[in-house]
């Protein structure tokens, strides 16, 4: 590989996409505060896999949430690509995380009336894009995740496994620069979690997008190429 390449590759990996500098946050229950997340500095780069790890309530999907602007920190800033989302007009931030975000839950979300096919298309038909072209992109997003022969099924006619793959190929529809996963294994059992960690591993390399995965299996952390230990609302080593 000359050198030319070598550099673009490391300048390309060491991109800023998501940075958190001091992030906190708390919720009051009548007089009594909680803290959630304490003073929280991360740093997120282009193309790579990273698990948040720890303990249930340590604030790894409070702070995966505020990462992907689905709530905001009591203090601190979140950076996306250089730019402070404390200082975007919620116009500029719902367009960020339409676009340029996909997002993985425990609980697969999908529309019980409508195909795998059609659920996939959502994001698409959301912004009014043409029938055909959703169509055409929801069925090779399907076809990327093993579901070709499953498109005009329902959720209700899918296991868990099958309905998270179709959650992941909608999160990836409008081709988003980061992909953001909340336990996405904690329903299922462990051979198809397996299957499914395998697969968004794959497609972190595949298709380029930076994948952030809360989780709080070690096994699953350490197939990522950088850990993050969350304790009690701060990042411990």
């Amino acid at each position: 590989m000359s050198n030319a390449t070598s550099d673009a590759k490391g300048d390309a990996m060491s991109e800023k996409v998501l940075e958190c500098r001091g992030v906190c946050k708390s919720y009051h229950d009548g007089s009594r505060e909680l803290q959630v997340l304490r003073g929280v500095d991360l740093t997120v780069n282009a193309g790579e896999s990273m698990a948040i790890i720890g303990a249930s309530g340590a604030g790894k999907s409070t702070l995966l949430h505020i990462m992907g602007t689905l709530d905001r920190p009591t203090k601190g800033e979140v950076w996306i690509r250089g730019k402070s989302v404390l200082k975007m007009s919620r116009a500029q931030v719902d367009r960020i995380r339409n676009e340029d975000i996909g997002f993985v839950f425990q609980f697969y979300h999908l529309l019980p009336e409508f195909t795998a096919l059609e659920n996939v298309m959502m994001p698409g038909l959301c912004k009014n894009q043409p029938l055909k072209a959703c169509e055409e992109r929801a069925n090779e997003l399907l076809g990327m995740v093993g579901l070709s022969e499953r498109v005009t099924h329902k959720p209700g006619e899918l296991s868990g496994g099958e309905q998270q793959r179709v959650a992941i190929a909608r999160a990836l529809f409008n081709r988003p620069g980061v992909l953001l996963a909340d336990e996405p294994t904690g329903n299922l059992d462990e051979r198809t979690g397996t299957g499914i960690i395998e697969l968004l591993w794959e497609l972190n390399d595949r298709v380029k997008a930076t994948l952030v995965l809360v989780t709080h299996d070690e096994r699953v952390a350490k197939q990522a190429s950088r850990i993050v230990h969350l304790q009690a609302g701060m990042m411990t080593a």
